[in-house]
């Protein structure tokens, strides 16, 4: 297997770890409030999170910046826990469309900002992959490719169970983004309450 198979097959394995369900929790609840139907603004959505993530990795797995991993483990569940809150009280009335635009722009700010914060996190778990070693880049690329192909199929998975629900059983998609965005906050509070006091 080549270096470039073997650091994407890592990614893709800690994104998709069972164990690392801190970023499956952000990931479902960031798309929770839209519909099938919106995929266009879904992509840029997860785009705009994966520049983040890769932006903060890259610095991060180069050495440019550093983050006590106890901090970032505490974010990560606080991000969550902002987004679900976000989901629930956004306001989507066609009637105003100028400012639901507004709300899909600041959807994409903090996809942005809270993808620099969990990409600490892919950060901290890479630089103990690889150790002191030089010689990095590739690496981090092929390891961030990984990455981004689970992220895709945690999507592709989580908006194919809302189609079915929501053409099979007529499950209204409100009830959908309280339901999904409640899970996703509820654990992460879990998690903030694990991290405080363990």
């Amino acid at each position: 297997m080549s270096e470039f198979s073997t650091f994407v097959d890592l990614g893709f394995h800690h994104i998709v770890d069972p164990r690392a369900f801190d970023h499956l929790l952000f990931i479902i609840t960031l798309c929770a409030i839209y519909q099938v139907q919106e995929w266009r603004k879904i992509l840029i959505l997860v785009t705009a999170f994966t520049i983040g993530h890769s932006a903060t990795l890259v610095l991060s797995g180069l050495q440019l910046i550093a983050v006590p991993s106890d901090l970032v483990e505490l974010l990560i569940p606080v991000s969550i826990v902002a987004t679900s809150i976000y989901n629930v009280a956004a306001k989507r009335q066609t009637a105003q469309l100028a400012t639901f635009a507004k709300s899909v722009r600041w959807n994409y700010a903090i996809a942005l900002l809270f993808g620099l914060i969990h990409g600490m996190g892919f950060a901290n778990y890479f630089r103990m992959l690889m150790g002191e070693e030089g010689g990095i880049v590739w690496p981090l690329f092929s390891f961030n490719v990984g990455i981004e192909i689970g992220q895709l199929l945690i999507v592709a998975c989580f908006f194919g169970l809302h189609y079915l629900l929501q053409r099979l059983m007529g499950f209204e998609h409100r009830s959908w983004n309280q339901y999904i965005s409640g899970i996703g906050g509820g654990g992460a509070l879990v998690l903030i309450m694990q991290n405080l006091f363990a």
